[in-house]
């Protein structure tokens, strides 16, 4: 099937993709309106930072165990959809809720949030893993180039369309994405069809705990690509849930307008994400994604530098404010670069029964350090400034370099460790 074409199967990774919507309408509204709302109640950057981190502690301890136990579920609809079916409607009626609770304490937002994040969390494994159930191996990257477009585009919709909401209503842009949610789910139900295990029969049911030893065993590039990710999403995490604050705060931006980092950002990913894939695929995916985390280290460090040269000329808080969308912007193409191949070098190595361990091992790292970065981030901002944690950033980037120069697994058209090519997935 690989022989026809990544074309062949363009259609069905659209339609998955608007999983990866609902996301990327979700978090940058989740992102950049939560620390705004909770700064009413708590002075602390370090303090925010650290209730940010709720939903990453949950992901952390859920996003694996649930990943795990869709590869071993088998219903009518699919491994995957029964939780997609559940959990998605589910996560927006709550954040429909979260201004509602914003207005009204400190406690009940960070109760709503909790439960919020348990949903949101226990359903991205699922949608996840729906990609790599359908679409050979040697086309992961092209694919994952899709579905990150339908999340960059759905980040573009939720900062640059939704946010403009804010100024009639703050509860209209989490009404707004809760019913997009709903759309969503009832795409995927009636449109996308699982791969049956039927056609997997000899990989079926992969114990958990030989799925982890095969990751982590001698000759897999897996551990390498773990560790690089925990830091270049130190990195990530560690800038992302004060950008808003940054703009408000430093340049002087209007609350409405605190998203536009991010949604600059989603712009360029969303232009660079397809060619991301089909590039990596020409290039090798090692080698395009160490060359986006130099790019991604010197648009780190560059922030406060040119801001800081850029105020010592006098240039006004309208002429950093661009200065700093354009760096923003270049970022987001760089980065999307890093995310569209990082999760198919995983996926390579895994098999039909053990694509949800590998997922989970993922967002193991991911989230492991995003629950560190935040805080650690925002007590760099209560101590030296802002500029600290775009420094800290780069250096994470660099180090994230280093490590993948030793991966030598994870291409375009490999097998799964023991396999022969026409053994992998």
């Amino acid at each position: 099937m690989a022989k026809r074409g990544f074309g062949a199967y363009m259609g069905v990774t659209f339609l998955i993709g608007f999983g990866f919507f609902t996301m990327g309408l979700m978090d940058p509204l989740y992102d950049t309106y939560v620390p705004l709302f909770l700064r009413r109640y708590v002075a602390s950057n370090a303090l925010v930072g650290g209730i940010m981190t709720l939903d990453n502690v949950l992901q952390l301890l859920l996003i694996p165990i649930i990943a795990v136990w869709s590869d071993r579920t088998r219903t009518r609809i699919g491994r995957r959809m029964p939780f997609i079916v559940v959990m998605l409607p589910l996560s927006a009626l709550l954040f429909h809720f979260i201004p509602v609770t914003a207005a009204l304490s400190l406690g009940a937002l960070v109760a709503l949030l909790f439960v919020f994040n348990i949903f949101k969390t226990s359903v991205r494994g699922p949608v996840v893993a729906l990609m790599p159930d359908t679409v050979p191996g040697e086309f992961r990257s092209e694919a994952n180039g899709v579905i990150n477009t339908m999340g960059g585009l759905g980040l573009i919709v939720g900062t640059l369309g939704l946010t403009r909401l804010m100024d009639r209503s703050e509860g209209l842009p989490f009404t707004v994405a809760s019913l997009f949610i709903l759309l969503a789910v009832a795409v995927l139900l009636l449109f996308v069809r699982e791969r049956s295990a039927g056609e997997n029969a000899a990989e079926e049911r992969i114990p958990v705990l030989k799925s982890v030893r095969l990751a982590f065993s001698a000759g897999n590039g897996a551990p390498q690509i773990l560790i690089s990710l925990f830091l270049w999403f130190t990195a990530y995490e560690g800038v992302k849930p004060f950008l808003g604050l940054y703009l408000v705060e430093v340049l002087g931006v209007a609350e409405s307008n605190a998203a536009l980092a991010q949604g600059v950002a989603g712009i360029s990913s969303v232009l660079a994400a397809i060619p991301a894939g089909y590039l990596a695929h020409r290039l090798g995916r090692r080698r395009y994604i160490r060359l986006c985390l130099c790019f991604l280290a010197a648009i780190l460090i560059l922030i406060p530098l040119s801001g800081a040269l850029a105020l010592a000329a006098g240039v006004s808080g309208t002429g950093r404010f661009v200065l700093f969308l354009a760096l923003m912007f270049c970022y987001g193409a760089f980065w999307m670069g890093v995310v569209v191949n990082s999760f198919p070098m995983l996926w390579q190595m895994a098999r039909f029964g053990n694509v949800g361990v590998y997922t989970g091992l993922y967002y193991t790292f991911s989230q492991g350090a995003a629950i560190l970065a935040p805080p650690l981030t925002g007590a760099l901002i209560d101590l030296s400034g802002y500029p600290g944690i775009f420094i800290l950033g780069g250096a994470c980037m660099l180090a994230a370099f280093l490590v993948m120069g030793s991966v030598r697994s994870g291409e375009a058209g490999s097998a799964p460790l023991g396999e022969s090519p026409g053994g992998a997935s």
